[in-house]
């Protein structure tokens, strides 16, 4: 018997060992706080390509919708939390960046990307990932069931026809829902924003908490259109939804998901590194799985449903304006629309 004691404890020991190895080697790691509005789907496969390269760094994710990480991070600004910001929309990184709070850091591979789709500044605030962009998402049974027409345009959906058929994120909690905002405002001027969605807002069912669901109602048959983005719209159709994505055809709102680094990070280096994979190839080419546009060349692939001119629907957009007036523009928002939002 003393031979299997023996044995048994020469196994028991390399197990302790083994154990205490890997408890060091997480000890070790380094906690990166990031806060982000990426969809859900992407958190895993980010995470786990980023940690493969870089296992000494242990991204830790606050995920929520673009208007609740910008007002979180803003609500923090005399103790920020998070490290990173990522995948949030430019606009909202152009209020950090205006008030100081990011650092000027300009990644490895940034002069191979599209500079039209990052920080005018050099060194940048923030970089560039992907452009997304509004989309109708039209469920075609519904339609027929309602003898409900297509609709074409911007303008189609104020139609008395489409009378408590529509759900459009709430600009206030959704990113995509402030870019439709900030886009109509900009396209036709303020007077004729607002006039317009006057009008939609009768058509309204109910504003949503976030970017994705309109088209998710739609494409479930809750609503028979749904305002939301390309993004989500083909995930959608790709799940075997009777869905239809259109392009309004007087343009298309847009906005830019980026990457910025807090200047209060308590992990420079590792947040460096992250930035740096953010605009490297590896994670373009995991983005270009859902995105049109990517801001590394020649990694975008076409995807079904969303049309090879694309890039050219996009509108004019004033990031600039679209960031310094935000404020402004949700409070009258809320002052007129947000008896039809649901409640959080």
């Amino acid at each position: 018997m003393k031979k299997p004691l023996k044995f048994l404890g020469t196994a028991v020991t390399a197990v302790t060992l083994a154990l205490a190895a890997g408890s060091v080697l997480a000890q070790q790691k380094t906690p990166l706080v990031v806060y982000t509005a990426l969809e859900t789907d992407a958190l895993k496969p980010f995470k786990e390509a980023f940690e493969k390269s870089n296992p000494d760094i242990e991204l830790k994710w606050v995920r929520d919708s673009t208007g609740i990480i910008t007002a979180k991070i803003m609500a923090e600004k005399a103790n920020p939390q998070a490290d990173v910001v990522a995948g949030l929309a430019a606009t909202s990184l152009a209020l950090f960046s205006k008030d100081g709070m990011l650092m000027p850091y300009e990644p490895k591979d940034f002069k191979l990307l599209d500079a039209a789709y990052s920080d005018a500044a050099r060194p940048p605030t923030w970089v560039g990932m992907d452009a997304w962009a509004a989309t109708i998402c039209f469920n075609t049974v519904e339609a027929q069931k309602q003898n409900l027409p297509k609709p074409t345009s911007w303008k189609d959906l104020t139609k008395p026809v489409y009378k408590g058929k529509i759900t459009m994120p709430n600009p206030a909690s959704s990113g995509t829902g402030y870019l439709d905002v900030s886009a109509w405002l900009q396209m036709w001027g303020e007077p004729e924003g607002w006039k317009y969605m006057d009008a939609l807002h009768e058509n309204i069912a109910q504003y949503v908490h976030s970017g994705s669901k309109p088209c998710r109602q739609a494409g479930a048959g809750e609503f028979p259109i749904g305002i939301a983005f390309e993004y989500r719209a083909h995930q959608v159709k790709k799940s075997g939804a009777p869905i239809e994505m259109i392009f309004p055809s007087e343009g298309l709102g847009w906005d830019i998901e980026a990457t910025g680094i807090m200047k209060t990070t308590k992990h420079p280096e590792a947040a460096k590194r992250f930035a740096d994979w953010m605009a490297g190839k590896e994670s373009q080419t995991i983005n270009a799985q859902w995105w049109a546009i990517v801001t590394y060349p020649g990694i975008a692939k076409p995807l079904d449903g969303i049309p090879d001119n694309f890039k050219s629907l996009l509108i004019k957009n004033d990031f600039t304006w679209a960031s310094e007036n935000r404020d402004r523009i949700l409070a009258e928002w809320n002052k007129r629309y947000d008896g039809k939002s649901e409640k959080k």
